[in-house]
């Protein structure tokens, strides 16, 4: 075969110099044909789209041909031509096909539609489908989008550590990272684990946020974010948790809750901006396979702006919902944990627009979060979206080291862990806010997807770790 430079597919539909040879490469998503003819549609993951390739059989060794299945991997010369038939301007009159890697019947992704479920237990082979080739090159696009953000706004990525001795939301579900042997343990006299002949000499863990050790990072450089993995050992089976997932957590240097609203907001609208800008064609793809108000949604979000509102005033209106015989799985009072629900509820039937939730509660919400002068409540603030609920959530840090010790003690946190981060409210404490967003749940919402499983290349969940 007559070696020729290769060229992506994204390139080849967007040139115009008709009957140049051309090498493209790639995986066979469907082969059609008669007995002299047969058109192969090629992709190679650059693009959604895929270019056709139309084959003489009188030209090529019919063993060839046979072999030319769903899955198989092909290199192609060809003379790129204008397409007769509708669904693209060009096409390749193939010269000269190597079948550079053959695929049996037995392969798993074949044309006929197979449901997520079936698909994830073949995620190795899902990714050569059309839908999660989408994803994962939105995927992509928005970590693109969250750098580019950042750094045009002056912000320094930071690299928080993964192995970590402290538990920043105070949960305790957390994955152990040990050397020592589970088979013998080394025990003290009152039958406790003894580490002092662990790797680090103590017990530490994965890490479930980066956000205590970026707030030192925005006590020196003024705004920071980080953007890594995340762990997190609770057994939640459900459409929207995994054990391993990535978070983006900028901190800012004086910063207060309004400051960090308008933050949340802004880059939130940046990112779906950019998912238009440079992912158009998957978007369209999956508003018409996945979901048909994927595109309506995204731009519902970028037309509004966020309504503010107090968690007190969410809660009033949440009752009123039930008093006029709204129907909620889970009770509404004061005090309570608004369940996803409740915020959907907020953003797609009340307001009719994104919210954000301020002002919750002290007692379901973290150590670190600021006090208000009320002395029950904090200075959260969640950022809720249509179909998804909560996406972001931050707060305003509490820069008072009193009132951040008073905080520690209530919840009963182990001070010997936090005396490095009360140090920062020792030494030229500053008012200073941040938040957290979920790289999957934001995937989830760019996408359409209902599982978010399906949005993380290999999930890892409860008795999952495969691949």
């Amino acid at each position: 075969m007559e070696t020729i430079k290769r060229t992506k597919i994204i390139d080849v539909l967007k040139r115009t110099d008709f009957d140049t040879v051309v090498n493209v490469r790639g995986w066979v998503r469907t082969k059609r044909g008669s007995k002299n003819v047969i058109f192969i549609a090629l992709n190679d993951g650059s693009t959604i789209n895929n270019v056709q390739i139309v084959a003489d059989t009188e030209a090529f060794d019919a063993e060839l041909v046979k072999d030319i299945t769903t899955g198989a991997c092909l290199s192609v010369n060809g003379a790129l031509v204008q397409s007769q038939g509708s669904g693209q301007v060009v096409e390749i009159q193939a010269k000269e096909i190597e079948i550079l890697g053959t695929c049996g019947s037995d392969f798993p992704m074949q044309k006929k539609g197979q449901s997520f479920e079936y698909m994830r237990q073949y995620a190795h082979m899902r990714l050569r489908t059309n839908t999660f080739g989408a994803v994962f090159r939105i995927r992509h696009n928005m970590a693109m989008a969250i750098h580019h953000y950042f750094h045009e706004h002056g912000f320094f990525y930071f690299h928080t550590p993964i192995i970590t001795a402290s538990d920043c939301e105070g949960a305790g579900q957390m994955f152990q990272v040990t050397t020592k042997n589970l088979y013998d343990l080394k025990k003290d006299e009152n039958g406790k684990i003894d580490y002092s002949d662990d790797f680090f000499g103590k017990p530490t863990s994965l890490t479930v946020s980066g956000q205590l050790e970026g707030e030192l990072g925005a006590t020196s450089l003024g705004a920071i974010y980080t953007f890594g993995p995340t762990f997190r050992a609770e057994n939640s089976n459900t459409p929207r948790h995994l054990a391993e997932f990535w978070m983006i957590e900028p901190e800012v240097a004086f910063n207060d809750i309004t400051d960090n609203m308008d933050l949340a907001e802004d880059f939130l609208k940046y990112c779906i901006q950019w998912a238009f800008d440079n992912c158009q064609d998957d978007l369209n793809f999956l508003n018409k396979m996945i979901d048909n108000t994927l595109i309506d949604r995204l731009h519902f979000v970028l037309k509004n702006e966020f309504v503010r509102l107090s968690y007190s005033e969410g809660i009033e209106i949440l009752d009123q919902a039930v008093k006029a015989g709204k129907k909620f799985e889970f009770p509404i009072y004061w005090g309570v944990d608004l369940a996803s629900e409740h915020e959907r509820y907020l953003v797609e039937e009340h307001f009719k627009r994104p919210v954000i939730l301020t002002d919750y509660p002290k007692e379901i919400k973290a150590f670190y979060m600021k006090l208000n002068e009320d002395g029950k409540t904090v200075r959260a603030m969640d950022v809720l979206f249509p179909q998804i609920g909560e996406i972001i959530g931050g707060s305003e840090r509490e820069a008072d080291y009193d009132k951040l010790q008073t905080r520690i003690q209530e919840m009963d946190l182990p001070m010997k862990d936090m005396w490095w981060y009360l140090d920062t409210r020792k030494y030229g404490t500053c008012p200073h806010s941040g938040f957290g967003l979920g790289f999957e749940r934001l995937i989830l919402f760019v996408t359409g997807m209902q599982n978010i499983r399906d949005v993380i290349p290999f999930p890892r969940t409860p008795k999952n770790a495969d691949f």
